[in-house]
């Protein structure tokens, strides 16, 4: 069942007004004062990637009224730079410096959580756009408004590379669940898992993995969990249900899985395709079919009968433009959970 497009959400008449251009991803939240948060990549000033005022991640606010409705921005997070109004990068380096010795060119955001009044933002250390050399552990205490490092980093190879595009829900366990991948889209999906309390203990984390003794469990060397080519996701919980979004880049596609737990097995869990990528000049975003597509991520206030997604979209042409974030919704009722048991090999 393909979604529909809504609106674009970043762009000419869109986000221009807190001086952004182009940008792309688009991660949600809700922030402890009631307001919706989204966390994007790289931002310039132009409608298109590249050019003048690059940074990342920046931020924007919303109505969370309008999440289903398409979103109606109310500011800009000004992070670092200070200003009321322009959209400022939320880590404090400059691109193209140092940080722990290694060349970091961009700092990407993988995901963003709410806990308690603390919000926390996972970015990703990156040389270009094939190599991350650390990912970190940022905590916001306003609202978003302000971000600073919790001290909380893992070299870019922690878990062979598998720990680092990710997304994180949690439970009512105590526990934040977490999948993960690589950045270069060429790897499958792990699980991990971390008590809330512990966030900020980069030894505190625990994979989930296979057994000398058959079966899976908590604290062993990471398995996979879903074999493939993956980039960006999106887990969260709605109407009950674990729900993760994912950009299947080996398929070219968005899946949309339900899950019972997030140790449901997801080889064989309800999926839905939402997105299809396709050439330019055969698009049809009515029915779901988008040249370049990437992201996927769930916006606060879905509803199983009308889930709402961020999807990004960069055409790598020459002109690199468009290079943009849109909202679409899909009716996810006819997929029907199963109790899936634990996978096994």
């Amino acid at each position: 069942m393909p979604a529909a497009k809504v609106t674009d959400l970043t762009g000419p008449e869109r986000s221009t007004a807190w001086g952004i251009g182009g940008t792309d991803l688009g991660a949600p939240t809700l922030t402890p004062d009631g307001r919706l948060l989204l966390v994007f990549g790289d931002t310039f000033d132009q409608f298109r990637a590249g050019g003048s005022g690059w940074r990342a991640p920046t931020a924007l606010f919303a109505d969370p009224d309008t999440s289903t409705r398409g979103l109606r921005w109310t500011g800009a997070a000004p992070g670092a730079d200070g200003s009321s109004t322009r959209a400022g990068q939320l880590v404090p380096q400059p691109h193209h410096t140092r940080i722990r010795g290694f060349p970091i060119s961009t700092q990407l955001p993988s995901d963003v959580v709410r806990l308690g009044d603390v919000l926390y933002l996972q970015v990703m250390g990156c040389e270009g756009l094939g190599t991350v050399h650390f990912t970190e552990l940022y905590h916001s205490l306003d609202n978003g408004r302000h971000w600073s490092s919790t001290g909380c980093w893992w070299p870019g190879d922690h878990w062979n590379g598998w720990f680092q595009n990710l997304s994180w829900c949690p439970g009512d366990d105590g526990y934040l669940y977490c999948v993960s991948t690589g950045f270069k889209r060429d790897k499958g999906l792990m699980l991990s898992r971390v008590r809330v309390d512990e966030l900020t203990d980069p030894h505190a984390w625990q994979p989930w993995g296979w057994t000398p003794s058959g079966g899976w469990a908590w604290g062993e060397p990471p398995g996979i969990v879903l074999p493939g080519a993956f980039g960006e996701q999106s887990l969260r919980r709605i109407d009950g249900h674990w729900v993760l979004s994912l950009f299947d880049a080996g398929h070219y596609r968005i899946d949309v899985r339900l899950l019972p737990s997030p140790t449901a097995d997801m080889t064989t869990a309800p999926v839905t395709t939402i997105a299809q990528g396709t050439a330019w000049g055969q698009e049809d975003h009515t029915q779901g079919q988008i040249a370049q597509l990437y992201g996927g991520y769930i916006l606060p206030g879905s509803t199983l009968a009308d889930v709402h997604l961020v999807i990004s979209q960069w055409n790598t042409g020459p002109a690199n433009t468009p290079y943009k974030s849109m909202q679409f919704h899909v009716d996810l009722t006819t997929v029907h959970v199963t109790a899936s048991s634990e996978r096994r090999q």
